[in-house]
């Protein structure tokens, strides 16, 4: 299993290119492409996407939510902000559901580095 992120699969969709949008692809073919829950909402939050796109995330795995999962999102959060880094809370909840699972996350957004880093998040070469 490998999570993938919004920005991974906007660009995808897009037709970017990159390594993240060639391992998204993969992931797919292979089956093996799995949603953080927020993914998932911020992916279905675009008024304009569309209905066949809709059906098929909503048709990708969703990684669990285990017990616990909001107070270690609130404390890795913390922890990032007391190190003087950026902590949006829809990417450390990304990050916790991914370190919970043991998964790591196919993402181009660099605002992940630091839960990789303090975090013990892993990233998708």
């Amino acid at each position: 299993m490998i999570a993938l992120d919004t920005s991974s699969l906007i660009s995808y969709m897009a037709g970017d290119e990159g390594a993240d949008v060639e391992a998204v692809d993969l992931a797919l073919e292979h089956k093996q492409g799995v949603l953080p829950p927020i993914v998932l909402a911020e992916m279905l939050s675009d008024p304009r996407l569309p209905a066949s796109v809709a059906d098929l995330l909503r048709e990708l795995p969703l990684l669990p939510l285990h017990d616990g999962f909001w107070e270690r999102s609130g404390l890795l959060r913390a922890r990032l902000i007391r190190q003087g880094r950026k902590a949006p809370l829809a990417d450390s909840l990304i990050a916790q559901t991914c370190i919970d699972n043991d998964v790591p996350l196919i993402t181009r957004d660099t605002d992940f580095r630091p839960f990789e880093r303090l975090g013990g998040l892993r990233l998708a070469p």
